[in-house]
């Protein structure tokens, strides 16, 4: 693997005006990168959860005017489609870059998936104290899971389970800024023990839905 990690141009990726100008950016500097970090960490997820998993990058196909406020890949066990599956998430918005295990809305069944957490809870509390909380994979809000006592994760699973849109995203994030990501290296072996920490929530969830 010779990945040699993130620089500011890639950020700087989203302050470029206009969708052709901007997808021409994150097509050439950005999708290069997630081909590397995708097929590096598709292989060692495919041997950590002892099935084939699946890379697939975002292509933001469907937008005809307005651009991009952040780019990802997926990796999930669906060669079609991640999007109605539990998958790992590596992407960009202009001021930081997150790796989740993510749920997002489209999942078909959500509440099976929300109910395993909900049930099991206090796993939550052995996670790194820097990991992070979100509810919607469209923006950058989200809350260090050190920082929410149990109610706030009570309801933030009751908010995945019963609201329609409802999603419910776990991992980290690293500031534009965090020298970890010009080092390609460093930067893969972060991104490997933070999915490898969510492996079992993973397997968890895909005991109920799977």
């Amino acid at each position: 693997m010779t990945f040699q990690g993130f620089e500011a141009k890639d950020f700087d990726s989203f302050d470029i005006d206009g969708l052709e100008n901007r997808m021409e950016a994150i097509q050439s500097r950005i999708q290069p990168k997630f081909q590397e970090v995708g097929s590096y960490l598709t292989e060692e997820l495919s041997m950590l959860l002892g099935k084939e998993m699946h890379l697939h990058i975002a292509k933001h196909a469907r937008r005809t005017k307005n651009p991009p406020q952040d780019t990802w890949l997926g990796i999930a066990d669906n060669k079609r489609g991640y999007k109605k599956h539990p998958h790992f998430q590596v992407g960009l918005f202009d001021d930081h870059l997150f790796l989740w295990l993510a749920y997002i809305y489209e999942m078909p069944n959500k509440e099976q998936a929300a109910n395993s957490f909900l049930k099991q809870q206090p796993v939550f509390k052995e996670l790194p104290g820097d990991f992070r909380i979100s509810l919607d994979h469209t923006k950058k809000d989200s809350s260090l899971l050190q920082n929410m006592n149990d109610e706030d994760l009570t309801k933030s699973l009751e908010r995945f389970r019963d609201v329609k849109k409802g999603e419910f995203l776990i991992g980290r994030h690293l500031d534009r800024n965090d020298p970890i990501l010009r080092d390609g290296e460093r930067f893969l072996e972060v991104a490997k023990e933070t999915f490898t920490t969510l492996v079992p929530f993973y397997n968890m969830s895909y005991e109920q839905i799977g």
